[in-house]
């Protein structure tokens, strides 16, 4: 701390030594900050420019010493000084001009560059070699170099990098960039040889571009280099570098060396200026010249901000650009200028999304329709819609509320609301006659509503434009019998008007001009032709008609005339006929002259009529002030250049780009048009030929950038079928279109979107109905000729992929050709000759077994069929002949076949299956080597139906739809196609059968039916086999003595039933059916019989006691046999006439019998506990009635689904072959006739577990007092209902029940017997789950039933709800609410409406809204919106359709409400009114209109509420039409006589009276006077004065300099009157103001910077050599020094710079610092930084 005291201001020694010590460093930074305060704030910086430094101080807290340093530095002002500043050091020279140095003043510039201190201010006296080292520092922030950042800090060199940071040493690259990578700019090296010759003495090296550096060119031979020079400001220059040195070319350094062979040019650049370096021939031979320089790339791509969104919602895109920008003048330029440049990529645009916010709903509408009056006033229609358009730019229709944040824009407008064309009569003109009758005249014209004299007006309601009038003065000389000609220009206008005409496509007369007057004064005539003339359309000339064709009058062909009075006449002086003459006589009048320019070149135009004051003698113009102003004619526009315009190209606006990326297209319409006509609008479209200018692009490419990846869907691949439901597949791939419209395949994780779907359903209709054929048969003989037939099965395909069987008659008719034809096998062998060669032999039995009851074993042989019941044992045999009987195999199904414990294949030729069941039936075939024999078996079912195959057996067509279907479909299928007959349709009537194991089906089908056998059959048939009923019954014990009559098995040959299918098949179409029935019939008679027969033959005659059975006649059959069980001989009963009865289901009490370890046999009401080893349960279900009941199953409350599993056994009971857990359940029997129904469950459980009863139903009540379900249901009832849930549970032990409301447990209260749960007078409190739950040893089972309460809809008694529901909805619209009684609203048309629904109920009711007793949605032309769930419906643009009564249908579960009310809108109309008042009080134009006015209920309203309706005509009245009290008439005021300073204007006052006619009149001006004041006919006017700007004359040329020889003068500018009056300039804003400054040549400013040659280099090598100048600015003709400022213009260059800053190799050892003493006195040797600084002083220590 000492030390710091120490250092004092005044003892700069010991501070250095301080600064010296300070900078050690021995320690970590974070060591040695401990001891040391926080740094202090950063002091003043101390330059304002150029580079300064500034420092920072802390202490030390330790009362030792601390290491480190306590002060710092950091650089700052790093801005570039202005070019006036000056060197820094040459400031600080300066500084001691005015301090004597040996008692002498000098002026003192700076030595810069000093190797040995470079921080020491060394100073040079001027004009002297005298060097003084006045300071041995600079200030802080001096440069050490002249071309260096270094900078001196506390007298110390420090490095500063080209960041401008302490300590750097990041310098510039090539191209002059701090920290650079050379990028900027491109290295340019080339050679030149010189082609020079006498002719051309000079040529161009190279250019070298403004901004490049490090230039170096080296010329060998004998010719000589010079510069040429251009400024960015277009200033040129010329160096002829004629000696050696370093000199200033435009602001750059150029360093020249001349040698006698060569010439060397360098140049460090940057360049400020476009250098041209030129060779000049100096011998003759060539030169050579090689160039380097580093060139700037002036043309860099910049890439540009993001574009304006492309939309401003829903989702846009906006991209970058790139830009060609150039460095030097700051401005964009064309992309050809960077492409120039190999280095220049130009970056990719960058696409981003924006405006991702969904668009609002906005109204949209249609172009207006065409208006519908072209004046008047009409309307103009369209459609507006609200729509919302998506991401994708798809625009969709919304409903309207969506868009009420904006107003809707008006659906209709007036248009053309301008008046119609109308004729406009002027005043007449005088009498033609001065005295007794005459003519007058006046102008008609056709004027629009612009003034404009046009077409359109009607021609029959045009006013007539002469007429007779009569001067009450007598005539007292004949020639006055000729009238004479009107005054000018009225005579002639109205002539010319009325009688010119131009010649049309209907006949009409034209006249031609008149002639000359027939004399040159007096009274004399006039002729012209008149022609009746017509216009010929198809060759546009004109064609002479007679005169009778022209309808209408001929106009005259002949008028007097009158040139004036006669040389010597006097006039005749009448004084009555003074004011006559006065005004024949007048001199001077107003006449149309010509026409203004027309308006337009073609397509229309007009013309303006010019109206001139003229003198009637002399024809010539004269002042207007000497024409009457109220005679003046009106203004007469007529139409012009009436030819259609040239054709020309018209063009529409671009549409909307085809695609929002990826190269989209837009299109506009460009077609070749002319214009007929401006006025109409007209234009005609020609064809593109006739336009010559080439056609404009109707086509243009438009959003050219990358699209995001996205899906792409390939079309979609045909349908895999043609109907019946078939699937369709496409590729979806992610794809990316680019900006040249090509797509760019990329992987699915690049799309972000979810993929569409690459598969659909397609062709989702029924196919049409087809017939499946079956294989063809073998052929029916083994030799010879024979048949082969094929059945035939109408099959349909539906939408769902599913195969029906449908009536064969939807399919076509069906050949028969195509069901049976010929075979041929090898000739039979004859009789007697038997084969030679023995082969094997089967001896078949080509039959068809019956079974009708059950058997325990049935035997038979090979080759028939056999129709069998369940759980028979079979033994089928296969006789050989000629083969030994273990070498047979059997097959079933084409399967073969080996033992089993089910089927028992034995060695001697016979198969035995032992119990038979459903997959037991098939085709089996026994091989006995090439012999092969079949035998079918098929099992009959319940209700005496054949079971169908199990699906394992069938082919995987036939599976198909079986596998679809519901086991109950799957039997109807297969009923469909077992039997021909089933459905008697025609197809099946020919005896076709599906496969060859199935020909006979049918026939067994109808056997087995109740259709042909006779009654006593049909009665015993009902009884079953009586082992397996109950004996105690009290059914009618006589029916089972029927069971004698009917064989257990029915055999009959093959051959018999192929007879009836034979007969069958030829019969004619229509009679198969008949046939059909009465050959069965037949069958079933003849089994009967012969039964009987065979009965007869067993029984002893005295047990015959059977009453003989009435056999019909018929025709005698192949007998039949049957085999026959004996029984006890019984009284067959009256079955037939037992009473009827209701169903009765026979309940035993028996427990489940076990017949076996795998089968259980048990009766209704039950309970069976499946074990492990269950094979098979057969459940028993008995029921008497009469009718017979019929019998049905159900589980768990569902119809059970039969199987080749669960199998309707033929007494109807229920048998469940191998048993699983999903059999478990309650198996219901219910037994059902005419008179009711009887059900009894029988409990089938798992291992004894408990089991509950369920039903899955949803019960809804609204009426009944109580109901009872099953748990498990769901039950919606309304209040006060008594509610029963029965809980039916089995199990063994029995299971016990326990009752749960939502889980909490029940009390025995609400208990019923059984397990039922009893809720009486049920309310919303009971609402809940219910849960029964059964439990016994083995587990525990829960089962639960939901109870809602429902409420009917029902009016709320609080309406505050609905009612702020329609405040929040429309604050402003007019609302009304619902009723039952119904309610009523009045609104206005076009107003909109909100109707409320109060509703309450539970479920909450679903809202319908009605009007006029029509569903709301199927109303034409209303717009309404439902809101608020369907309690509103708003109701807009309410119109005449839209009133009348709406009512919303409230509905739910409980039940429906509907509630009423009714709009009714109030019509607006046209009323016409009183008459308005009179537009003039006197004279001949007062009119009154007829006031019309739009009333709403006799109320007044705005007249836009009628636009739409019809407007009344009115026509105006005629009013106050008599002479006017005379008043004074003004002309127009004169122009001023003066523009300024006070004029005068004048104008004409006259007394006129306007007479009831519309004739206006002079008068005697004291009639005027005695009723109005005379208006003023003269005034002063443009009073203000007369003001301009004056300015002195221009000052002399002396102001600053502003370039080469460029001053500027300057003068006075002042606003003053004419008279020389000085006035504030305000006065004279409105003139324009003269400049007071402007640019003038001084040859004071004929100046510019010069430089002398550099000094030595005070360093041969190391960092510290610098070089200095000399820079003045001098006169350019004298070379004299003159004051700086006034090359101030241009920039100053420098005039110190580092040199020769090189390592220097073997360096002499020396000191470079005056210190090094004190260094070594202070010990500091060791530092670096002064090892090397006082290397000579240090060396010797």
């Amino acid at each position: 701390m000492e030390c710091c005291r120490r250092a004092t201001p005044g003892t700069p020694l010991l501070l250095l030594a301080f600064l010296l010590l300070s900078s050690r460093t021995t320690r970590s930074e974070e060591d040695r900050d401990i001891l040391w305060d926080a740094w202090g704030p950063w002091s003043e910086c101390s330059r304002t420019c150029g580079g300064g430094a500034s420092y920072s101080l802390r202490r030390c807290l330790s009362s030792k010493s601390c290491e480190g340093r306590n002060i710092r530095y950091r650089t700052c002002s790093n801005v570039d000084c202005p070019p006036e500043a000056g060197d820094f050091r040459a400031q600080q020279c300066s500084a001691h001009n005015d301090v004597k140095y040996h008692g002498q003043f000098y002026e003192w510039l700076p030595v810069s560059n000093d190797p040995d201190n470079p921080c020491s201010l060394k100073c040079q006296a001027k004009g002297t070699a005298l060097v003084v080292e006045l300071s041995p520092k600079v200030l802080d922030g001096t440069r050490c170099y002249t071309e260096s950042l270094d900078m001196c800090i506390s007298g110390l060199c420090q490095i500063i990098g080209c960041d401008h940071q302490l300590g750097s040493t990041v310098k510039e690259d090539n191209c002059g960039v701090c920290n650079g990578d050379g990028s900027t700019c491109r290295l340019v090296r080339g050679q030149y040889k010189s082609q020079l010759s006498a002719t051309k003495l000079d040529d161009t090296v190279v250019a070298i571009p403004y901004g490049s550096r490090h230039i170096r060119l080296v010329l060998k031979g004998p010719d000589h280099l010079y510069l040429e020079t251009k400024t960015l400001q277009g200033a040129k220059g010329e160096n002829s570098l004629n000696s050696t040195g370093t000199f200033l070319v435009d602001n750059s350094s150029v360093n020249f060396q001349k040698f006698p062979d060569k010439e060397i040019l360098r140049m460090a650049g940057p360049l400020t200026a476009d250098f041209i370096v030129k060779i000049r021939n100096s011998g003759p031979a060539n030169s050579t010249v090689q160039f380097i320089f580093y060139q700037p790339i002036i043309h860099r791509w910049r890439e540009t901000d993001f574009f304006p969104c492309s939309a401003t919602c829903g989702g846009g895109y906006q991209l970058t650009s790139a830009e060609c920008y150039d460095l030097r003048s700051n401005r964009v330029v064309a992309d050809q200028y960077c492409h120039y440049y190999p280095e220049n990529i130009k970056p990719k645009p960058k696409l981003q999304e924006c405006n991702l916010d969904p668009c609002p709903a906005r109204w949209e509408a249609t172009p207006w329709t065409a208006c519908s009056s072209s004046c008047g006033g009409g309307i103009q229609n369209r459609a507006v819609s609200c729509v919302e358009e998506d991401i994708q730019g798809h625009v969709t229709s919304v409903e309207e509320w969506k868009c009420m944040y904006t107003p809707k824009m008006p659906i209709v407008q007036p248009c053309n609301i301008f008046d119609c064309p109308k004729w406009l009569a002027q005043e007449w003109s005088p009498c033609t006659v001065t005295c007794g009758q005459g003519l007058r005249y006046r102008v008609v014209l056709c004027i629009d509503h612009r003034g404009m004299h046009t077409g359109g007006c009607s021609p029959k309601t045009k006013p007539h434009i002469k007429e007779e009038c009569i001067i009450p003065t007598p005539c007292y000389k004949p020639k006055e019998k000729l009238p004479v000609e009107a005054k000018q220009p009225w005579h002639k206008q109205a002539q010319e008007l009325e009688e010119g005409a131009a010649v049309s496509e209907e006949p009409s007369f034209i006249p031609e001009a008149w002639s000359a007057c027939t004399v040159t004064c007096g009274v004399g005539t006039q002729v012209r032709r008149v022609k009746c003339q017509v216009l010929l359309s198809f060759s546009q000339s004109v064609a002479d008609l007679p005169v009778d064709e022209c309808e209408g009058p001929k106009p005259a062909s002949q008028r007097a005339c009158y040139a004036g009075p006669c040389n010597g006449e006097v006039p005749e002086f009448n004084p009555e006929e003074t004011d006559g003459l006065q005004d024949f006589d007048e001199l001077y009048d107003w006449e149309y002259e010509g026409f203004t320019k027309c308006s337009e070149s073609c397509g229309g135009g007009v013309q303006e009529a010019v109206v001139s004051c003229l003198n009637k003698q002399t024809r010539e113009p004269a002042d207007e002030n000497l024409c009457v102003t109220s005679r003046r004619p009106p203004k007469l526009l007529k139409a012009c250049s009436l030819d259609p315009c040239p054709a020309r190209w018209e063009i529409g606006k671009w549409s909307l780009c085809s695609l929002t990326c990826g190269v989209g297209l837009q299109t506009r319409d460009v077609f070749c048009s002319h214009l007929l006509s401006r006025e109409m609008n007209e234009t005609v479209i020609l064809a593109d030929e006739l336009c010559r200018q080439p056609k404009p692009s109707t086509v243009q490419a438009c959003n050219r950038f990358n699209c995001p990846p996205a899906w792409y869907p390939a079309q979609w691949q045909p349908c895999s079928r043609t109907c019946g439901g078939g699937i369709q597949k496409r590729e979806v791939l992610c794809k990316q279109r680019m900006a040249d419209g090509s797509f760019l395949e990329l992987p699915d994780t690049f799309c972000s979107a979810s993929k569409l779907a690459s598969q659909q359903a397609c062709k989702k209709d029924d196919c049409p109905s087809e017939w499946l054929l079956s294989d063809w048969t073998e052929c029916s003989t083994s030799c010879g000729e024979g048949t082969q037939t094929r059945s035939a099965i109408c099959r349909k395909v539906l939408k769902t992929g599913v195969s029906a069987v449908v009536n064969s008659s939807l399919c076509p008719p069906l050949p028969f050709s195509s069901s049976i034809r010929p075979c041929m096998l090898a000739t039979c062998a004859r009789p007697g000759r038997p084969s030679t060669k023995h082969s094997p032999h089967i001896a078949a039995s080509r039959k068809i077994y019956i079974q009708t009851r059950r058997q325990r074993k049935l035997h038979f042989v090979v080759g028939g069929f056999a129709y069998l019941l369940p759980k028979t044992a079979v033994v089928l045999r296969c006789p050989t002949r000629r083969f030994r009987k273990p070498l047979i195999t059997w097959e079933k199904d084409g399967q073969h076949l080996i033992s089993s414990a089910h089927v028992t294949v034995a060695p001697f030729g016979y198969l035995k299956i032992h119990r038979l069941k459903p997959s037991d039936a098939g085709i089996y075939t026994c091989s006995a080597g090439p012999a092969r024999e079949q035998f079918v078996i098929k099992l009959i079912g319940g209700n005496r139906k054949l079971v169908a195959r199990p699906l394992s057996l069938r082919s995987e067509e036939e599976a198909l739809p079986m596998r679809k279907a519901n086991p109950k479909e799957a039997l109807q299928t297969h009923k469909h196609q077992n039997g021909i007959f089933s459905n008697g349709s025609k197809a099946e009537k020919r005896g076709l059968v599906a496969d060859p194991g199935s020909r006979y089906d049918d026939l067994v089908s109808r056997l087995l039916e109740q259709g042909g056998w006779p009654g006593e059959l049909l009665a015993s048939w009902e009884v079953q086999d009586s082992t397996e009923r109950n004996t105690s019954s009290e059914e009618d014990q006589n029916a089972e003595q029927a069971l004698l009559h009917l064989p257990f098995t029915i055999v009959t040959e093959q051959q018999r039933l192929d007879d009836i299918l034979r007969n069958l098949s030829q019969q004619p179409e229509e009679l198969r059916d008949v046939y059909s029935k009465h050959l069965v019939a037949q069958l079933a008679q003849d089994i009967f019989r012969s039964h009987l027969e065979h009965q007869d033959m067993l029984l002893k005659p005295s047990e015959r006691k059977m009453p003989p059975v009435a056999i019909p006649p018929h025709k005698h059959v192949s007998g039949f046999s049957s085999s026959l069980r004996t029984s006890s001989s019984g009284e067959a009963g009256g079955g037939s006439r037992r009473p009827h009865r209701k169903p009765i289901i026979l309940r035993k009490i028996s427990a489940a019998q076990q017949l076996s370890a795998s089968e259980v046999v048990t009766h209704l009401g039950q309970t069976v506990a499946l074990a492990s080893g269950t094979l098979s349960v057969l459940l028993h279900c008995e029921a008497i009635g009469n009718p017979r009941p019929t019998i049905s199953w159900a589980r768990n409350g569902e119809e059970v689904q039969f199987s080749d599993r669960i199998l309707l056994q033929p007494d109807d009971s229920l048998q469940i072959l191998a048993p699983v857990e999903a059999d478990v359940g309650f198996y219901t029997c219910n037994a059902t006739n005419a008179l009711g129904f009887d059900s009894v469950s029988i409990a089938v459980t798992l291992a004894g577990k408990p089991l509950v009863k369920t039903s899955r139903m949803t019960v809804i009540n609204t009426k009944e007092p109580s109901i009872t379900v099953d748990v498990g249901s769901t039950i919606k009832t309304v209040q006060g209902v008594n509610v029963t849930i029965n809980c039916q549970v089995a199990g063994v032990p029995e299971a016990e029940v326990t009752w749960f409301r939502n889980k909490s447990k029940l009390g025995s209260p609400h208990h019923l017997h059984e397990g039922s749960l009893l809720l009486t007078n049920v309310s919303s409190s009971d609402q809940g789950l219910y849960s029964c739950r059964a439990a016994n040893v083995h587990g525990e089972l829960t089962e639960n039933t939901q109870l809602l309460i429902l409420d009917p809809p029902q009016v709320p008694t609080q309406l505050e709800y609905i009612r702020a529901l329609l405040s929040t909805t429309g604050p402003n619209l007019p609302s009304v609410l619902t009723s039952p009684l119904g309610t009523q609203l009045v609104l206005d048309p076009g107003n909109s409406a909100l109707l409320g629904c109060p509703i309450k109920g539970h479920p909450t009711p679903n809202i319908t809204w009605f009007h006029g007793g029509q569903s709301i949605a199927t109303v034409t032309g209303l717009t309404y919106h439902i809101l608020a769930a369907g309690q509103i419906l708003q109701v807009a643009n309410l119109s005449g359709k839209s009133q009348g009564e709406f009512s919303c249908l409230a509905q739910n579960e409980a039940g429906v409400l509907v509630q009423k009310a009714s709009l009714r809108i109030q019509d607006y109309w046209w009323s016409v009114d009183r008459l308005a008042t009179c537009s003039a009080s006197c004279g001949n134009r007062g009119v009154q209109q007829p006031r019309l006015r739009c009333l709403l209920n006799g109320s007044e309203v705005n007249p836009a509420h009628c636009a739409g309706k019809i407007r009344p005509a009115v026509q105006p009245v005629a009013c106050n039409r008599r002479d006017c009290p005379s008043r004074w008439m003004v002309t127009s005021w004169s122009a001023c006589t003066r523009s300024c300073g006070g004029g005068i204007q004048t104008r004409r006052v006259t007394c006129q009276k306007l007479k009831a006619s519309g004739i206006s009149t002079p008068v005697s001006n004291d009639m005027c006077t005695q009723l109005t004041k005379r208006p003023v006919d003269t005034q002063a006017c443009n009073q203000q004065l007369c003001v301009e700007w004056a300015f002195s004359s221009w000052g002399q040329c002396n102001g600053p300099c502003i370039g080469p020889r460029l001053a500027v003068q300057h003068r006075q500018v002042f606003c003053q009157t004419r008279d020389g009056i000085t006035l504030p300039s305000e006065q004279c804003s409105a003139l324009p103001r003269p400049v007071s400054t402007q640019n003038c040549w001084s040859e004071a400013c004929s100046v510019h910077w010069r430089v002398s040659l550099w000094t030595l280099c005070t360093a041969t090598c190391g960092n510290y050599g610098f070089q200095s100048r000399r820079v003045e600015c001098v006169h350019a003709r004298t070379s004299k020094a003159v004051p700086e400022h006034l090359c101030s213009w241009g920039p100053r260059p420098a005039n110190w710079q580092r040199c020769n800053i090189t390592p220097c190799e073997n360096m002499e050892c020396r000191d470079t610092t005056r210190y090094c003493e004190k260094v070594k006195q202070l010990k500091l040797c060791q530092l670096s930084q002064f090892k090397s600084r006082c290397c000579g002083t240090c060396g010797k220590a």
